[in-house]
């Protein structure tokens, strides 16, 4: 049986650039509407992001360090702010504090995305413009997929941005 010659790429073909990694940060009493914002990220995951959340840990991994692996990987962090979120000294205390320090040293770019109506105003990540459109909760839009599809225009021109400065880079 013959051997098909390998091929990497189309000659003149541009090098695709990596994926930007995305961490989803989020509470576990908040899963239904993580679940919904990864499915209306489905364009965005084939082949322009890499999203993660804990729920990707396998069996037999230590999850503090998955979690903290994937956090310091992380190019985009994607904060799911609800009450419960704000109540979790998980997600709040640790992992928005992480997030604000990344943003702070321009290592990461941090996206808080309001899901439920809350109070916010006062926090860390107030200072960051947020996602839906105005800051309205995604739970408050009389047609929640279309404050879904706002949200995810949001992020897909941070990734265009973070791309093309990606490709400069390179």
């Amino acid at each position: 049986m013959s051997k098909l010659p390998e091929v990497d790429k189309m000659p003149n073909e541009p090098a695709a650039s990596p994926a930007i990694k995305v961490f989803i940060s989020y509470s576990h009493k908040d899963e239904e509407l993580k679940d919904e914002l990864y499915v209306h990220l489905a364009a965005l995951r084939k082949g322009k992001i890499q999203a993660w959340q804990d729920r990707d840990i396998d069996a037999g991994d230590e999850w503090d360090a998955a979690i903290k692996n994937n956090f310091n990987d992380a190019d985009i962090i994607l904060l799911l702010i609800t009450p419960r979120f704000i109540a979790s000294n998980y997600c709040y205390e640790k992992e928005t504090q992480w997030a604000i320090k990344r943003h702070e040293n321009g290592d990461a770019r941090v996206i808080p995305i309001i899901m439920k109506p809350c109070d916010w105003q006062d926090t860390d990540f107030s200072k960051l413009q947020v996602l839906p459109k105005d800051g309205k909760p995604v739970t408050k839009w009389d047609n929640q997929d279309e404050a879904m599809v706002n949200v995810v225009k949001g992020i897909r021109r941070v990734v265009e941005n973070l791309t093309k400065k990606q490709t400069v880079l390179a």
